[in-house]
């Protein structure tokens, strides 16, 4: 099993109108996103050759979100969340590459701030992979909750 991380970045604002604190007032953020795709298989031949999926066809998939959802936009607007939090958005996200048919799409990570984040997956691979030790087969084997190649990227 291989598991790929395509990273993005974009700038918007958004609003929380029911917070009860500074987020309720008009923000914005300079947010990260990683798309995590996984595949058991490499393709054999071709100009794909050894890739479980080119970086550069995630990167097709996130494309058209930034373009014309996400990048220096408001998102209470283009992506119709009323409460557009890092949580809503990571699911909001994948719920777009799934219906564009991203093969092998098993979560979105989305950065807030840089020390805040969300992963949204439906897959209990990713529940393994981020570290859910209920979902782990072998969690004896492991002390840390998170793998070190997800560590890495935070």
């Amino acid at each position: 099993m291989w598991i790929l991380a395509k990273e993005f970045r974009f700038e918007a604002a958004h609003q929380l109108p029911n917070h009860d604190g500074k987020c309720a007032r008009l923000h914005g953020h300079s947010w990260r996103g990683i798309i995590y795709v996984a595949g058991d298989a490499l393709v054999e031949n071709g100009p794909k050759e050894g890739m479980v999926i080119d970086y550069s066809d995630i990167k097709n998939y996130i494309k058209p979100l930034l373009e014309d959802y996400l990048d220096h936009y408001f998102l209470n607007e283009t992506t119709g969340l009323a409460a557009p939090t890092s949580e809503n958005l990571a699911q909001w996200i994948y719920e777009k590459l799934e219906a564009a048919g991203m093969p092998g799409l098993i979560a979105v990570r989305i950065d807030e701030t840089c020390t805040s984040l969300c992963v949204y997956s439906k897959s209990k691979l990713a529940d393994f992979v981020m570290g859910d030790r209920e979902a782990r087969d072998f969690s004896s084997h492991r002390a840390e909750p998170m793998p070190v190649f997800l560590t890495a990227l935070a």
